[in-house]
């Protein structure tokens, strides 16, 4: 379990494919020391369980359902990510609670910048749009945001402040960029069961 708040940005350093498997190496200085083999570690919000670490960053291995279902699959070398590792009992819950279980993929629609602040509109599918509720919590490439007052048919606003774009990727979105989302697990649940209420 997560909070959404990203310790590190790491660097995507070694990308290979074996045996069906993806296996992806982060260079992550400040967190691959504190890192062991087994432990979980938020990569731009997915869940992965570290499999080698050192001082230098740690390495992970992806099977292909985690790689089509996020945007882990598009990553080439160089490329930055949100890191934060898995949250325990004794830590401060400053974002939100988050599983690190993509709910699924947004395309960034459109991003305005006024007085400093940040706004990306991101598409959603309709399956995904009835759990996003106005003014709630949502992760973001696994960082921790509030949904925008207002979503629209096709799918919500984020707004960001100066320090999120300095300390996240969420700086280098663009429109026509796939994010992960996952939103709000209380929210999720009532939208399966009000479901299964129907017809009921």
């Amino acid at each position: 379990m997560f909070t959404g708040i990203v310790q590190e940005l790491g660097t995507v350093a070694e990308i290979k494919r074996a045996r069906g498997l993806h296996r992806l190496r982060i260079q992550a200085p400040k967190l691959g020391p504190r890192m062991q083999p087994g432990e979980s570690v938020a990569v731009n919000g997915v869940c992965l369980s570290v499999v080698q670490a050192d001082a230098r960053g740690f390495g992970f291995e992806m099977i292909p359902e985690t790689v089509r279902r996020t945007n882990l699959g598009r990553l080439v070398l160089g490329a930055r990510v949100n890191l934060e590792s898995s949250l325990s009992l004794s830590d401060r819950l400053n974002g939100h609670l988050v599983l690190g279980h993509v709910d699924g993929p947004g395309t960034i629609s459109r991003r305005t910048e006024r007085g400093g602040q940040i706004t990306l509109e991101i598409r959603v599918a309709r399956a995904l749009r009835k759990s996003v509720v106005p003014k709630g919590p949502i992760a973001v490439d696994g960082v921790s945001l509030t949904v925008g007052p207002q979503p629209s048919r096709t799918g919500f606003s984020v707004f960001l402040i100066p320090d999120t774009l300095r300390k996240t990727t969420l700086s280098f979105r663009r429109a026509g960029d796939v994010v992960n989302l996952e939103v709000d697990y209380l929210a999720k649940l009532t939208a399966q069961f009000l479901e299964s209420r129907v017809g009921c």
